[in-house]
């Protein structure tokens, strides 16, 4: 028998030291083998707009709590969000992981962190852009860069900075599917829809399962105004959108506004009772969805009943948030909308109060927030001469406010409605038996039109252009980027 031997204690018997890496060749701290595949798990479910990865991270960090990359994705999580609420929870997450051994990347989505919880994305978006300089293929980089963009309204580098990654990956890397989808929003968002089409059918056909694609395509048919289409193919698809994502509530907005747009304001009523305020959400995007439906169909004539009522009262707990403009516009609408004058009033006031701030949501309210949302009470009020001058003389960026063409189109659908009805007037707004704040020329029938930026009364729609070029182009802005 062969006798055992055992080294000496100056013989160095260790394996070269491998780091531990992500599924795309990035290496990272403090995690596990197993720690790293849940992980994974946890960003692709984000990459593709489903729900579960708050408990898939969570479980990672359960394995490994020394995972820095684990609580970057967690404190992302709370932070890609329009609630102040949810963002001020990445604080405490942000403090646990700064105080972990961590790489150069790793240092710099922290770096990214903390500047977005500062309230500076601009900062935030200029690391994150120095990081996929460095490393194009960080997926989670590019998803939270590309949501900053979208929430701040740069549309420019929404489409580019998607762009300038593309060489650096392919099929082969997990996740490209989420890089095409990002891709196709960029392009839709900059007029280009046929490649943005085309982009996202290519992102459904490595994951069907990819609900941030079929959102993209939603835009693509509301832009390119075939709201058939639209509605057909989100019906076909809807077993993939509908279920188990984060997006269901809003690919539903998205619905209502085929529904408007094809002159059915009864049906996206039912949109809104069934898909959209059924379970009486309080989350901040779903009450944006619900506020910016409800405006549209009582814009197009529908009978809102009380459902403006209970959506201001849903947005009330807000009226002190401070956060974000785009925010403030959708609860002035329900404010507005529901007669509430009180509530409109006193948020008018902490508008006041918010413009003078030297912060980024105070600059906002300055240029857009507070005029945009006095527009809108003078609006309700039947002050079209007011509301149109408002709206007119919003700054040529005003599309820095945040959002999509189609969310920011409120604007420039009740600024037509404003000249419509002061070419046309009618009974004064809000008076018994109105239903609705928009009427076309129709023989005194009272019937209701539908609200399309292309089916409005071509000289109404004239009118409005006029009226933007008089005041610098500045009515257009709210729609186009720089």
């Amino acid at each position: 028998m062969q006798a055992l031997t055992f080294p000496t204690p100056d013989q160095d018997v260790r394996r070269p030291y491998q780091p531990l890496v992500d599924a795309r060749g990035h290496a990272i701290s403090g995690a596990s083998a197993g720690a790293i595949d849940a992980y994974e798990q946890a960003l692709a479910t984000s990459q593709s707009w489903r729900s579960g990865a708050d408990t898939q991270v969570a479980g990672a960090l359960q394995q490994a709590p020394d995972f820095v990359m684990a609580h970057v994705l967690q404190a992302y999580l709370s932070l890609c969000n329009r609630d102040p609420q949810r963002i001020r929870s990445a604080r405490p997450i942000h403090a646990r992981a700064a105080a972990l051994p961590a790489n150069e990347r790793e240092r710099m989505h922290l770096a990214a962190i903390g500047a977005a919880l500062g309230d500076d994305y601009e900062h935030a978006k200029s690391v994150l852009g120095e990081l996929l300089c460095l490393y194009p293929r960080d997926a989670l980089a590019l998803q939270v860069a590309h949501m900053f963009d979208y929430v701040t309204g740069d549309a420019v580098r929404l489409r580019q900075r998607v762009a300038a990654v593309l060489p650096a990956w392919s099929p082969a890397l997990p996740g490209y599917h989420a890089v095409l989808a990002m891709h196709a929003f960029g392009l839709e968002e900059s007029g280009q829809y046929e490649l943005a089409a085309e982009s996202a059918g290519a992102a459904l056909e490595l994951n069907p399962a990819d609900a941030r694609a079929h959102h993209v395509m939603a835009h693509v048919f509301e832009m390119s105004d075939r709201p058939a289409d639209g509605a057909r193919w989100m019906d076909r698809h809807a077993r993939r959108w509908g279920q188990e994502t984060i997006v269901a509530t809003h690919c539903w907005w998205h619905l209502g506004l085929f529904e408007l747009a094809q002159g059915r304001p009864d049906g996206a009523l039912a949109i809104y009772d069934q898909r959209i305020r059924a379970s009486r959400s309080t989350a901040i995007a779903d009450l944006i969805d619900a506020s910016a439906l409800l405006w549209r169909v009582q814009l197009a004539g529908g009978d809102i009943g009380a459902r403006w009522a209970e959506l201001a009262d849903a947005w009330a707990p807000r009226i002190d948030d401070g956060f974000c403009s785009f925010n403030d516009l959708h609860a002035m609408l329900a404010f507005v909308g529901a007669h509430d004058w009180e509530r409109a009033r006193r948020f008018e006031r902490r508008l006041v109060g918010w413009q003078s701030l030297a912060t980024r949501h105070g600059a906002t309210t300055r240029q857009i927030g507070l005029p945009a949302c006095r527009a809108l009470i003078a609006f309700g009020q039947g002050n079209d001469t007011l509301a149109l001058t408002l709206l007119a003389s919003l700054p040529a960026r005003a599309h820095r406010f945040g959002g999509s063409h189609a969310q920011r189109d409120v604007l420039h659908l009740t600024m037509q409605a404003a000249i419509e009805r002061l070419r046309r007037p009618r009974r004064p707004a809000f008076a018994p038996g109105v239903t609705g704040w928009r009427r076309r020329h129709d023989g005194g029938t009272g019937a209701p039109c539908a609200v399309s930026r292309r089916r409005s009364a071509p000289a109404a729609h004239a009118f409005s252009l006029a009226v933007a070029r008089a005041a610098g182009d500045r009515g257009r802005a709210l729609r186009h980027p720089d």
